[in-house]
């Protein structure tokens, strides 16, 4: 099993535990970033206060809208991009190798090259699994509200015996997500947002550089101060995967809510306010309706739910690529001491 496909694998594994984990919390985000109405009253209510109004209303489940595409997405993202990563690297690491050999540089993959690495595998991740993403946060932002509206507006055409036969609205699944996404935009709807996304590639790309960056620091004084060894433990893992999204969030986060507004459900007619053409219009009607705090609506819920799951991330893929390498190593040496047993 190559390299790339072990942090591939671990990625994946590891992504999918930090969503679980994390959920609610991406949830009651994305409908923060998206709320564009300043006079809502759950502005003030803060993070707790809108999962429990969320929970209140319209149920646990909720809560986890969108969750089964998520999942899947978040495996095929982590997946993807860490296998790319990884490809990308290990040729960043050779090409560096060879400098060094003509004397040129220390032998090492340097900041800016780990910004490249982390951006191209960022950039062919975006492409592929932007269309799950669409879908995700059109049923994150999906309302047990916006579902009546749209039965009571189908229901004024037909004759009230029918009326009174309808219970409750129908469930939202993906979809019918999907449906609304290809009803309003075609296929093209699936990318929408994938520009801001695009360029959002620097958030895991900051992320990635500062965590390379941090670890490799942390081991050279490790191995000066313990006779060479450069071991890190999984907690340490943490904190620096932590500390690393902390910064990339900060830095990037008004693209993500642009992105959000996007992907969201556009509202056709009535306001113009609400209604987005691309990102350079979202943009210029947020700053002229919003102001800039309209760019960080929801950042203290992001932050804590960012740095949580990539720290939860990072953790957990450090600890599956270190037992699959031991397995695939064991499995290695067991062939070999097989082959040496056997007679000529």
């Amino acid at each position: 099993m190559s390299d790339a496909l072990i942090n591939g694998l671990a990625g994946a594994g590891g992504g999918i535990i930090a969503q679980l984990i994390t959920y609610p919390l991406q949830t009651v985000n994305t409908r923060q970033q998206t709320e564009r109405d300043p006079k809502k009253s759950s502005r003030k209510l803060g993070t707790i206060g809108q999962m429990c109004q969320v929970v209140k209303h319209e149920g646990w489940g909720r809560l986890y809208g969108g969750l089964t595409p998520s999942l899947v997405g978040t495996a095929a993202s982590q997946g993807v991009y860490y296998y790319f990563y990884q490809i990308f690297r290990s040729q960043a690491e050779a090409d560096a190798l060879d400098r060094w050999k003509k004397g040129i540089g220390d032998g090492s993959v340097g900041m800016f090259s780990s910004l490249a690495v982390a951006a191209l595998a960022g950039c062919v991740n975006v492409l592929f699994t932007n269309p799950i993403w669409v879908v995700v946060t059109r049923m994150q932002t999906h309302t047990k509200a916006s579902t009546e509206t749209r039965l009571n507006r189908n229901l004024s055409i037909v004759p009230d015996e029918t009326i009174l036969a309808v219970v409750e609205p129908p469930p939202y699944g993906t979809s019918h997500a999907v449906q609304e996404v290809y009803d309003e935009a075609g296929l093209w709807g699936f990318w929408k947002g994938v520009f801001p996304t695009l360029i959002m590639v620097s958030n895991p790309s900051i992320q990635f550089m500062l965590y390379e960056t941090l670890l490799k620091k942390l081991k050279a004084r490790r191995a000066s101060s313990k006779k060479g060894n450069d071991a890190v433990t999984a907690l340490e893992i943490f904190l620096l995967g932590a500390v690393a999204k902390l910064g990339a969030t900060v830095v990037t986060y008004p693209l993500l809510v642009v992105k959000s507004r996007l992907q969201a459900k556009q509202v056709t007619g009535g306001d113009k306010k609400l209604h987005y053409k691309g990102m350079f219009d979202a943009i210029v009607k947020m700053i002229h309706y919003e102001g800039l705090s309209g760019f960080y609506k929801g950042m203290s819920t992001k932050i804590v739910q960012s740095v949580l799951a990539a720290a939860v991330l990072f953790m957990v893929k450090e600890e599956l690529v270190k037992g699959a390498r031991m397995l695939v190593k064991r499995n290695t040496t067991r062939v070999v001491n097989v082959a040496r047993s056997k007679p000529l």
